[in-house]
């Protein structure tokens, strides 16, 4: 059974910073790409960040130069660095993998970027 867990959101002032995590047990971490999903409200589920198996990282255009995704697989965690935050940052962010063909979502961790 693979399972994800996301944590580390919060409501955080403009120009500031969270380190969200995705903690995931069930599959052999190491050799999956690790995604970042977003979704604010009345809008689709957004790609954010991707890290595959050998650490090569793609970012959505919104975000390159503010977040950072990375992996320790010794911890089966994956984390997005989100700096420089605006309102438009707001969201759930999810994690997301794909084992034997079939996506698998965290819960999801609000990040509210508001003064």
């Amino acid at each position: 059974q693979v399972q994800l867990v996301e944590s580390g959101g919060g409501l955080v002032q403009p120009g500031g910073s969270l380190r969200l995590s995705c903690a995931a047990s069930g599959i052999i971490f190491s050799r999956y790409t690790m995604n970042w999903y977003r979704q604010a409200p009345g809008k689709q589920r957004e790609l954010v960040a991707a890290i595959t198996s050998g650490d090569n990282t793609n970012y959505a255009d919104s975000v390159k130069g503010r977040f950072t995704i990375s992996r320790d697989n010794a911890r089966k965690t994956v984390y997005l660095q989100t700096n420089s935050l605006t309102p438009d940052d707001t969201a759930v962010y999810y994690c997301n993998t794909i084992w034997r063909g079939r996506d698998y979502w965290g819960q999801g961790t609000q990040v509210t970027v508001s003064s």
